[in-house]
């Protein structure tokens, strides 16, 4: 790969449990791929692995692998066959299995070699091992330098450290040599019909990281069936709700509230976001993953204004890392801790209200200043406009802040880029959804406030009414922004479909933004596309200019469901269910727009992240739209 591309990921097995994962080829070898290597937090430990095997005759070379499985987020298996010490029979009779383990903080090998050889045979097994300290940040924009560390030999493997990560190699009855690499070497005796194993494990640290994996067993269980329902449903769920497992992380001064992080690779953190509409969408599961978010990020909450984080008082934030995010070539550095997002603090107000009527009123309580702050914030930031908007004020932050943050993503309908300030027409839905739910909060326990906060809420409805809705040859539905002139950016996206739901459209509008999302220039029969067909900028593998991105579609469906569209909720779910059985259960991060019409599977976006948590979240989306259409 060149330098400056960021690595593709479609064709690579990951195993995980956050914040330490594994990727590597369907061998389990790693080093053929950009991304492949071991992962702690934020750091790149190992850059390269292969596994080779030796018989009499001393040579080595690679096992014939000839399948993988993944009966869990940590755990791969990998098995082959070992024909250079086989007999010269058609049927083989010597297979080797390669299972991987990924827990916090560890990877560890078992190599089992199996024989149904009537005569003993000796192998040698091979484990190279190549040590190689990056930052993540630098492997995502394909401008790693091989810095590798100074590796000591120790009694069972070697130890190798770089500013404040540390790495332990342990193999036990192996022989141990380190060079540029470390070469584990083993002589396995084995009996005719018989067996041997041997193993090895890497220990990671790094004392910069600023979350913790979550040793407990996940607290949800998985659902009951759905009568009659598509048996891939409950094919996605187990897979989902095992990734979502792996996905937990905490912050060390609050270990008990449990998080989930954005995805694999590049988002191993907390997002605001994206970690509470994981949470929201797991509501109808589990209850708990979304009160201890809603407490991690209320921690967080800003207190004062600070343009360079872009923090301000009662918002809540965007994104959390170790230190600050340079990426190459993009122009973009963000802080440790940064701000720069419109919507986590409306999406922050609306899983509360979501979600008090299942926390002890206690919980609650301890929440209603942050929730006071968070309301207070969302009146404030819609200014003179009566609108939320957001812009850039650093130059080196991200230019768009809503869940479509790419720099080309808000787009008029001929493909020319709108300019912000920029009022996305979801965020004035959440914002509206917040304000009611909040109000109804602060009557509940006694706070003033509500009144002011209703009363807000009801002139931005009439407001959204009067200055979001187009007319195109497309039909009439609400633009998906207004721009720095207030004019409405008349694109057709999935945006709107975010406002179902949320009590800003009436019934009929709600039925008309329904039925537009279920057309086929919205709908690809794998999800609904982030842009219409008929818009200029229109391109399939367009991060947000065409592809359809699962959990933008179940909230779609949820929106559906909760405005009493059910059949266009289930319309919706069943391009989801396609898409989902089309990459094996684990649905990535998006994925191509081309229609079902044209394809029998969705085309990959190549770097997409997977797994990703309201991707596999969406899951419990389709399993609840499914079971209210069931009854």
């Amino acid at each position: 790969m060149r330098a400056g591309r960021q690595p593709f990921l479609d064709d690579r097995t990951i195993v995980l449990t956050a914040p330490t994962q594994a990727w590597s080829g369907g061998d389990g070898d790693m080093g053929s791929a950009p991304i492949d290597g071991v992962y702690h937090g934020d750091t790149r430990f190992i850059r390269a692995l292969t596994v080779t095997y030796a018989g009499d005759d001393g040579e080595f070379e690679r096992p014939e692998w000839t399948r993988t499985t993944a009966p869990t987020a940590a755990q791969a298996r990998f098995d082959g066959l070992l024909r250079g010490v086989d007999d010269g029979s058609p049927d083989p009779k010597v297979r080797i299995e390669r299972v991987r383990d990924v827990g916090i903080g560890r990877m560890s090998e078992t190599l089992t070699v199996r024989s149904h050889l009537a005569e003993p045979v000796t192998v040698r097994l091979r484990a190279k091992v190549v040590i190689g300290f990056a930052p993540l940040q630098d492997v995502k924009a394909g401008a790693v330098s091989h810095d590798d560390a100074l590796i000591t030999a120790t009694a069972d493997g070697a130890v190798a450290s770089r500013e404040g990560a540390t790495l332990s190699l342990h193999a036990p009855g192996a022989q141990v040599r380190v060079g540029d690499a470390v070469v584990l070497d083993w002589t396995l005796p084995i009996a005719p019909f018989g067996a041997a194993e041997a193993s090895w494990t890497l220990d990671l640290d790094d004392q910069r990281l600023v979350v913790r994996g979550v040793e407990a067993p996940a607290t949800w269980a998985a659902p009951a069936p759905v009568a009659g329902a598509d048996a891939r449903l409950d094919r996605w769920l187990h897979r989902a709700l095992g990734d979502l497992a792996g996905l937990r992380l905490t912050l060390p001064d609050a270990p008990d509230d449990v998080f989930f992080a954005a995805g694999a690779p590049w988002f191993f953190t907390l997002f605001g976001r994206d970690s509470l509409w994981a949470a929201r969408l797991m509501l109808p599961l589990d209850a708990d993953v979304a009160a201890s978010t809603l407490r991690v990020l209320a921690r967080l909450q800003g207190a004062g204004t600070h343009p360079d984080t872009a923090e301000q008082p009662g918002k809540i934030m965007h994104e959390l890392r170790a230190g600050t995010l340079a990426l190459p070539g993009e122009g973009i550095v963000l802080p440790p801790l940064y701000y720069g997002t419109v919507d986590a603090t409306p999406l922050w107000v609306c899983l509360l209200a979501e979600t008090a009527p299942d926390m002890p009123d206690a919980d609650v309580r301890a929440l209603l200043p942050h929730l006071e702050a968070a309301l207070g914030w969302i009146l404030a930031a819609a200014g003179e406009d009566g609108f939320l908007d957001y812009v850039d004020e650093t130059g080196h932050g991200l230019s768009n802040q809503g869940w479509k943050d790419s720099g080309d993503s808000i787009q008029w309908r001929d493909g020319a880029l709108a300019e912000g300030p920029i009022a996305l027409c979801e965020v004035q839905g959440y914002a509206y959804e917040a304000a009611l739910g909040g109000a109804a909060l602060l009557d509940r326990f006694g706070r003033p406030g509500g009144d002011e906060v209703r009363a807000w809420a009801a002139g931005l409805k009439r407001r959204f009414d009067e200055r979001f809705w187009v007319t195109t040859p497309e039909g009439r539905y609400p633009a998906i922004a207004l721009d720095r002139d207030g004019r409405a950016v008349d694109t057709l996206t999935s945006n709107i479909g975010h406002l179902l739901g949320t009590g800003i459209l009436d019934e009929a509008d709600e039925a008309t933004v329904a039925a537009l999302l279920v057309e086929a220039p919205m709908a690809s029969g794998f999800g609904v596309r982030t842009l219409s067909t008929g818009a200029a900028g229109y391109w399939p593998l367009s991060y947000h200019g065409g592809s359809v991105w699962t959990h933008d579609t179940a909230i779609i469906a949820r929106g559906m469901a909760r405005a009493g569209r059910l059949d266009d909720a289930t319309a919706v779910v069943s391009g989801m269910l396609a898409a989902a059985e089309a990459f094996d259960y684990r649905v990535p991060e998006l994925h191509a727009g081309d229609a079902a019409t044209a394809v029998s599977a969705p085309a990959p976006y190549p770097a997409a992240c997977r797994p990703q948590a309201w991707s596999a979240a969406a899951a419990v989306t389709a399993w609840e739209v499914l079971s209210r259409a069931a009854r």
